[in-house]
């Protein structure tokens, strides 16, 4: 199979769990034997110009001719049988699917929520907000200023939206959608996806990692991701002031605007914070702890660092929110608190910790998990089947 895989690349001074996806996906067609190009832009192009810069982005995010013309030269020279796209935001834009037309079968995997929340997440003051998608508008983020706090600024993702919902984009010009999780899926179709060519896979952890021995694993626990407001962190520690000297030792891997304040939260508590650090030494980390804790107060997509963990035997505590709920199982595989509540946490975190051998339990049934759900195999199989379902709905129209 040919396959053209199209990406805008996010800035590079962060790590991005979109990016390292489509480098696995890239790497799991080609060692399958697939005859694969790429076709791709970066925001750093336009991060270092200022104002311009940020003018370019916002022109291209709701329409960008001059890419679309790229790409049609690439899909005329390379005859793909499939063109699969992971994020057209800023610079590559909605157009490249018409620039596609029937070509070759049209693919788009929805790492967040962009096509109908202008703030990719749906997020509204700190608090959960799905007022776009349940209105089909983008009006309610424009009158928020979802995006980054500034109408100017979402206004550009407003008129995409809105854009492409009026001219029937994703009816017509995609062949098929993949959304990571059963949850993201039933949100997207309410929003206006058609059900039917809106398919579930999620994120794959390539390899088959060693694990390390419970007994040889260092006794803390490890926070992974942004140190922001919608990732829980302040009532992760919370939970660790109330739990007290008697807690384990905690690491937050990762950077964020709150690191001071969050500092100053647990000055005199077993927490370290370890800042940005390379991706292997965060899985490190992470095959090395006891418990993941992910106290997201947020709809994520999926979190990498959950197959990451499920791939080293590492049982993950996650809130009751969004997709988490249904990707880790409680007293099989983790544990779940309820969102926002440090002593929901606090009580089922310490509960699981004291129980002995509980997390041990915990963590077999998290590598469990990773064998029967997220390994290279069995993801492969289910893209195939979503290719030759989106190459046989072109063949139809033909």
């Amino acid at each position: 199979m040919k396959i053209l895989l199209v990406h805008n690349f996010y800035g590079s001074a962060a790590p991005s769990g979109e990016n390292m996806v489509f480098e696995a996906e890239k790497s799991l067609l080609q060692k399958h034997g697939h005859d694969v190009a790429v076709f791709t832009r970066h925001s750093d192009e336009i991060r270092n110009k200022g104002y311009w810069g940020a003018m370019q982005g916002a022109s291209a995010t709701p329409w960008n001719p001059f890419t679309a013309q790229k790409l049609e030269r690439v899909v005329k020279k390379f005859q793909p049988d499939v063109v699969h796209a992971h994020n057209t935001f800023p610079l590559l834009s909605p157009s490249i699917f018409y620039a596609i037309g029937k070509k070759a079968a049209r693919i788009l995997t929805l790492h967040n929520y962009r096509l109908f929340c202008p703030a990719a997440i749906p997020l509204q003051n700190g608090k959960v907000c799905t007022e776009c998608l349940d209105n089909r508008s983008a009006r309610p983020a424009l009158q928020h200023g979802c995006y980054r706090n500034s109408r100017l600024a979402t206004l550009p993702l407003a008129l995409s939206v809105g854009l492409h919902r009026m001219i029937g984009t994703w009816k017509n010009k995609v062949d098929a959608f993949i959304t990571l999780s059963d949850f993201q899926r039933t949100l997207m179709v309410k929003a206006g996806l058609p059900a039917g060519k809106t398919h579930v896979k999620p994120n794959f952890y390539p390899g088959n990692p060693s694990i390390i021995p419970w007994d040889k694993r260092g006794r803390y626990a490890v926070f992974v991701g942004r140190l922001s407001a919608e990732k829980g962190v302040a009532s992760l520690l919370k939970a660790w002031k109330a739990w007290g000297a008697n807690a384990p030792e905690l690491l937050l891997v990762g950077s964020g605007e709150m690191r001071p304040e969050l500092e100053r939260m647990v000055a005199d508590l077993p927490v370290r914070f370890l800042g940005q650090v390379s991706s292997d030494d965060a899985q490190g980390h992470i095959a090395r702890a006891r418990l993941l804790i992910l106290p997201s107060e947020c709809f994520e997509g999926f979190p990498m660092v959950i197959r990451e963990a499920f791939a080293f035997g590492t049982p993950v505590a996650v809130s009751n929110i969004g997709p988490l709920p249904s990707i880790v199982q409680h007293g099989k595989n983790g544990v779940i608190f309820e969102p926002a509540d440090n002593r929901s946490l606090l009580n089922e975190v310490r509960k699981a910790w004291d129980t002995p051998n509980l997390l041990e339990k915990l963590g077999e049934g998290a590598r469990s998990e990773f064998q029967s759900q997220y390994t290279e195999d069995v993801n492969y199989k289910s893209l195939m089947d979503i290719y030759e379902k989106a190459i046989a709905r072109i063949v139809k129209c033909e």
